[in-house]
């Protein structure tokens, strides 16, 4: 399988994009498939869906504009 990397911007435009569309659904999808990919043992794919559901959450509450440049420390 081939793998794809995606920096910090990366993450923060594909959880705005998201959430501009879906609206706070988007956290709820993030969160079953964190829970879905889990119980299948996909752990990279679980991570992943944690990381973008944690900016979802930071985008829906303000901590992030996703219009400007997110910085991770």
């Amino acid at each position: 399988m081939a793998f794809m990397e995606l920096n910090a911007g990366d993450l923060c435009r594909l959880a705005a994009d998201l959430a501009a569309e879906h609206g706070d659904a988007a956290r709820d999808y993030a969160r079953r498939a964190v829970i879905s990919f889990e119980s299948e043992g996909a752990v990279e794919r679980a991570r992943f869906w944690f990381t973008l559901g944690v900016i979802l959450d930071d985008i829906a509450l303000r901590r992030i504009d996703p219009e400007r440049t997110i910085i991770i420390h």
